[in-house]
């Protein structure tokens, strides 16, 4: 009966082991640029590529991209959201967009 229990229970850590290494392989880390870029996607499109008359923001570069939101941060650029959405972020973390919406065209 002993021999048994400690079967069960090699082949249960077995098992349990083998479940942690798949879910280990299939988890995928989340960058902090495509955490901050959540909220674009609500009016770009969730790919970025907007099908209303809000300018797609797929395809163009990211250096592109992080001066446009710079722009819209310091009021250089009008607006109607996009100033006030800027506004919240840090340079670093407009660069963090930028250079994730940038990677999109690149999936």
């Amino acid at each position: 009966m002993r021999a048994n229990a400690n079967t069960c229970l090699a082949a249960l850590a077995a098992a349990v082991t083998g479940l942690l290494t798949a879910a280990d392989a299939g988890a995928r880390d989340i960058s902090r640029g495509e955490i901050l870029s959540m909220s674009c996607f609500a009016c770009h499109g969730t790919d970025g590529r907007s099908a209303s008359d809000i300018p797609p923001i797929y395809g163009i570069p990211a250096d592109v991209l992080y001066h446009r939101l710079k722009a819209f941060k310091e009021g250089k650029t009008l607006s109607t959201v996009m100033g006030r959405h800027a506004a919240g972020y840090s340079d670093a973390d407009l660069r963090a967009i930028a250079d994730y919406l940038a990677g999109l065209r690149r999936r």
